[in-house]
């Protein structure tokens, strides 16, 4: 009996993913173990093994497939002494839609909301954006296609167009040459706007010409959806202070020299444990909302780091950050964010986190606020350290001061409760040997 070949679910809140690539083809003979094929999901690459052995009888996804939905039929194993005529009941290919290209992506008619055959007008155009032309053909242009046409007395049929769906568009007028020239016309009054009414942008007045599309991954556009629901749906506000991190600069030194060759704690390492023992000293901070209007209560203080990829953004975790030495969290960091960065994070390396913590200070931002990492209820946003003038002791002096801006979700943390934690995370970094007690 032939074998359904599904759609993995690679993590518990996976629904659909893109089949990026096969690794065999029809009629290929298929080991237990052997990788099949390469799934992106919303967060990593992942490879794909066989479990079954057999022959690959038929492809029903094509490489490149987006939108393929978890437990969908994705390709047809058969058994041994098992022909093509098994393919016959075999299902049909799961609807699912194919990469486009960076060059036709969302620049139809229909993609902005309306059809690709309903004409186009303007109050400079003099009327459709469509012609009838010479045996009923329909003939597309764009208003300000229509106008160049009419001022250089071109016949637009016979004019090829270069826009979406065959449409003449500015620059297709413009380098026509003149062939059967029709009465001329009085030029508009008005300045013709040079918008090309097919292009993405068109809505904001921006010309096609002056901007490429390209087509973001899948990372980005789940990353937009979740990021854009949290700003939309969770009450949030931020509280920022500003740290004297001189003493937790020359503790990492003598970390790092005591460490030996090949250990290097950095500023960020310090962070995430100073984040941790903070959730620890303050466990009313470590929630998250439940929607049912529930308040889970986190046992472990886990944090997600933010670590910057191709095309997007990915939070490894930290667990038990508040009971892991820093030299550990230093190894582990560093091989969470290398792996990120290659996208060969497992799942449950980046999912599950209870806090996170993002720092922008390498790139000399001195302060800014973060959205929250649902179901987490706060993200810390961590500036640059510098120099900047204190009063210490009544006296003007100079320190290292670095900015932290705390995001709280208020239905888990309100304004108190944040001020304790963030007043507990100032304290280990301005004295970091409290950190070892």
């Amino acid at each position: 009996m032939s074998i359904e070949i599904t759609m993995p679910a690679l993590s518990p809140t996976m629904e659909e993913g893109i089949l990026a690539k096969w690794h065999v083809k029809e009629g290929d003979k298929i080991e237990s173990g052997m990788v099949l094929a390469e799934i992106e999901t919303d967060k990593a690459t992942m490879e794909v093994e066989a479990v079954d052995e057999g022959v690959i009888g038929k492809i029903l996804v094509e490489e490149g497939t987006e939108g393929v939905k978890v437990n969908a039929v994705i390709a047809i194993l058969l058994e041994e002494g098992e022909d093509a005529s098994a393919l016959d009941k075999a299902p049909a290919a799961a609807p699912a839609a194919k990469a486009p290209s960076a060059s036709s992506a969302d620049t139809s008619p229909a993609s902005q909301g309306g059809s690709a055959d309903k004409p186009v007008s303007s109050p400079n155009s003099g009327g459709s954006g469509h012609k009838v032309a010479d045996g009923g053909d329909r003939l597309k242009a764009s208003p300000l296609a229509k106008r160049i046409a009419a001022d250089k007395g071109l016949d637009l049929s016979a004019i090829k167009g270069s826009g979406p769906h065959g449409r003449i568009v500015k620059r297709d007028v413009e380098n026509a040459r003149p062939g059967a020239a029709k009465p001329a016309t009085a030029a508009p009054s008005a300045a013709p706007v040079e918008i090309d009414h097919d292009a993405p942008l068109a809505r904001y007045g921006i010309a096609a010409d002056r901007y490429d599309v390209v087509k973001a991954d899948g990372i980005t556009k789940i990353a937009a959806k979740r990021l854009s629901e949290s700003f939309r749906d969770i009450p949030h506000f931020p509280l920022n202070v500003d740290c004297r991190i001189d003493a937790l600069l020359d503790f990492r030194k003598r970390i790092n020299e005591a460490a030996g060759e090949g250990v290097k704690v950095s500023v960020n390492d310090i962070l995430i444990k100073a984040a941790g023992l903070a959730l620890k000293k303050v466990p009313a901070a470590n929630a998250s909302w439940i929607e049912d209007g529930r308040i889970a209560l986190h046992k472990h203080a886990d944090v997600s780091m933010a670590v910057a990829i191709e095309g997007g953004l990915i939070t490894p975790i930290i667990f038990d950050a508040d009971t892991k030495g820093l030299v550990q969290i230093s190894t582990e960091s560093k091989d969470l964010a290398a792996r990120a960065r290659n996208r060969k994070l497992k799942p449950e390396e980046y999912q599950g986190g209870t806090f996170s913590l993002s720092n922008l200070g390498m790139f000399g931002i001195q302060s800014f606020a973060s959205i929250i990492n649902p179901p987490q209820g706060m993200i810390l946003s961590v500036g640059a350290g510098e120099q900047r003038p204190v009063v210490k002791n009544g006296a003007l002096a100079i320190a290292t001061v670095m900015t932290v801006t705390l995001t709280c979700d208020h239905r888990v943390v309100d304004g108190a409760t944040g001020a304790k934690w963030i007043a507990a995370f100032r304290t280990f970094v301005e004295d970091p040997m409290t950190m070892l007690m």
